[in-house]
C-alpha cells in the first residue's frame, strides 16, 4: 500500500477493454517520489490523499478477474495521518 495525493484524471479514446468505463486517476506518490496511474474504486477526486494497492495480484483480486492489465487500484480516501513524535 502506498499513500498518494490525486494530482488529475487520465482520459484515453483507445485503451484495453478492460478500462472501458473505469476511472484512472494520477496519483502522485507522497514519500516515495513519481507518480501512479491507478484505477479509482472509491470514487476520490483531484486533491484526496489516497491509499493505493500497487501489486497486480491483490488489484485482481478486488475485481474477481484472474488475469488482465491492471496493478495499482486507489482503494482508500484518507481523512488523517497520525505520525508519532
Amino acid at each position: 500500500m502506498k499513500l498518494a495525493r490525486v494530482t488529475g484524471t487520465v482520459v484515453s479514446s483507445i485503451n484495453h477493454p478492460f478500462f472501458d468505463g473505469q476511472r484512472l486517476l494520477i496519483c502522485d506518490l507522497e514519500e516515495a517520489g513519481g507518480y501512479l496511474i491507478a484505477v479509482d474504486v472509491v470514487d476520490a477526486g483531484v486533491g484526496d490523499r489516497v491509499l493505493v494497492l500497487d501489486e497486480g495480484n491483490g488489484a485482481r483480486q478486488i475485481f474477481e478477474i484472474d488475469s488482465g492489465p491492471i496493478r495499482s487500484v486507489v482503494v482508500g480516501i484518507v481523512d488523517d495521518v497520525h505520525e508519532p513524535a
